[in-house]
């Protein structure tokens, strides 16, 4: 516990200035999580990212997550986003010819898939900062601190019935309620400090959606470390894992509080 909190304070000691700050070192930032969190994602699988397939899987990331503000980088050449997906897709099979199906068609399956499970989660996390102002950002973040916190405390304390034992054995349906019911408290509470511009009753039910999504977030990637026999996704942040391990609940509930707003 002791050293998952001196990774705690360090993480958010660097990262909580630049959210703040917003801008290029902020779209970085994002660039530099969103990559290693594909890396992390392919190497559960035996995937490499230095390898062609692991590169042209980075770049479609790269190219997935520009944001909406700077997307005539690429518009400049006259492509979409959509096109240069196509053109990734056409490339991993005819990679999947050039190697004998050693690289194979559930290979570029699972590329593909990782690419969008990362990417997604990240654009929107940027599209929310640029776009719609820090307050959001904060407010997801503390959304998720809270039902993670709620769920823990309140499950150890109170826990009896397995949530889902077959993809996380330590979860419980008390601590499942527990977590929701302290991301809206936290919520409202949020609602005396900024302007998030919804309504209390609307708050109360965007946060209990938001928190319920961020537990099947987590629950998703416990299901993916399952299936490839990996206790963590890495090793980069110590106490916690790695990037995915930290970012699973933020990827389900960005793209949501997104689409939300």
């Amino acid at each position: 516990m002791k050293q998952r909190i001196i990774t705690a304070v360090v993480a958010a000691a660097i990262f909580l200035p630049i959210i703040i700050f917003g801008e290029t070192p902020f779209i970085i930032l994002m660039y530099l999580i969103a990559s290693i969190s594909l890396y992390e994602a392919l190497k559960m699988r035996g995937q490499w990212i230095f390898t062609i397939p692991g590169l042209l899987s980075l770049a479609l990331l790269w190219v997935f997550l520009i944001p909406t503000e700077t997307i005539g980088i690429i518009a400049d050449f006259g492509y979409s986003k959509i096109e240069l997906a196509f053109l990734a897709v056409l490339l991993f099979l005819t990679y999947t010819v050039a190697t004998k199906n050693r690289f194979n068609y559930d290979d570029v399956a699972y590329s593909l898939l990782s690419v969008l499970y990362v990417g997604i989660g990240f654009y929107y996390f940027m599209e929310i900062r640029l776009e719609e102002g820090v307050q959001f950002v904060f407010y997801a973040l503390f959304i998720i601190w809270a039902t993670d916190s709620g769920a823990y405390f309140i499950g150890r304390a109170m826990g009896k019935k397995k949530l889902w034992p077959e993809i996380s054995p330590n979860k419980t349906i008390e601590g499942f309620v527990g977590g929701i019911v302290c991301a809206v408290i936290v919520g409202v509470i949020m609602t005396f400090f900024t302007d998030l511009e919804m309504s209390i009753p609307k708050l109360v039910i965007v946060t209990a959606i938001l928190s319920v999504f961020g537990q099947v977030g987590d629950l998703v990637e416990s299901a993916l470390k399952r299936h490839y026999k990996v206790k963590d996704s890495g090793h980069l942040l110590p106490g916690h894992g790695g990037m995915l391990d930290r970012f699973d609940s933020l990827l389900f509930v960005l793209p949501l509080l997104h689409f939300l707003l």
